[in-house]
């Protein structure tokens, strides 16, 4: 009887290990097909800064130039030439302001796409439920040697 006892103890103990293993295959599956939609939502996300961010540069681009083009055009009339003297440095000033402004926009723009990533550290359980199933064998090991 007691021979009885210890083998339905290591039966168990191995459905239990047997379930355990079960739980963690499935757990993998959904971890993996829930990264697999957060990276293409990622992508989305990355795609759609990325065309405003392109759209937001040429429109910065289009303003430059009328505004440089008013600019000299004004300057012009007014009898200076646009490409000297202080109707030079009045257009260069422009494009050092829209060049600035382009690079804050690219910085923040970074900053959108790296506050977006998904951590490399995010946990799949995979070693936490192999531990549980072996503290379960030891738990009925330990049984059958009392």
């Amino acid at each position: 009887m007691a021979s009885l006892a210890s083998l339905a103890t290591v039966l168990g103990a191995g459905a239990t290990v047997y379930g355990t293993v079960r739980q963690q295959q499935s757990q993998q599956a959904t971890a993996r097909a829930q990264a697999q939609i957060a990276q293409q939502q990622q992508a989305a996300r990355q795609q759609e800064l990325a065309v405003q961010q392109e759209e937001q540069t040429r429109r910065r681009q289009q303003d430059l130039a009328r505004t440089v083009a008013a600019t000299r055009a004004r300057l012009a009339a007014s009898g200076p030439q646009p490409d000297e003297g202080s109707a030079a440095a009045v257009t260069g000033g422009l494009q050092q302001d829209a060049a600035a402004a382009q690079a804050a926009d690219e910085e923040a723009y970074q900053a959108q796409l790296a506050r977006g990533r998904a951590s490399l550290l995010q946990p799949d359980g995979t070693l936490t439920t192999l531990l549980r199933s072996g503290r379960t064998l030891g738990s009925a090991a330990r049984s059958l040697l009392d």
